[in-house]
């Protein structure tokens, strides 16, 4: 099965040229091929900069770039995190609403409102060790 290719055409240097073309003929490859590899190393190696994994995945949360472009960068298991990262940001909280006034603790308690005690002060005098 053969990639799809895709023509690119664009001005370089002469002299990056000529030396591109010495070290392909070096090599035995083609100045395309010589880019080719040039330009997959230096995807690969972006990949483990932090700094722009980090520029990534605030493209991915603005929009500017999509999940297929994350997962060809980073990998499948990177795109799904940060799919979920963004969903669960992207989610609208839903805050309560209280019609009127909230009752009073008298009301809400039904007139008692239990003393709150230190469980450890009553765990000491047990003679047991919680240690």
């Amino acid at each position: 099965m053969t990639e799809e290719r895709t023509r690119v055409d664009f001005n370089a240097p002469k002299p990056l040229i000529e030396r591109a073309d010495s070290v392909g003929e070096i090599l035995g490859i083609s100045r395309t091929r010589l880019l080719i590899d040039a330009l997959e190393d230096k995807l690969a190696a972006l990949a483990d900069d932090e700094e722009f994994r980090q520029r990534l995945s605030r493209a991915y949360y603005d929009g500017r770039v999509d999940g297929d472009t994350v997962e060809a960068m980073l990998g499948l298991e990177e795109a799904m995190r940060l799919k979920l990262l963004r969903e669960s940001i992207d989610q609208t909280l839903i805050i309560p609403q209280i019609e009127g006034d909230l009752p009073s603790d008298d009301t809400f308690y039904d007139g008692g409102v239990s003393e709150w005690t230190d469980s450890s002060s009553s765990n000491a005098s047990d003679g047991e060790s919680h240690s």
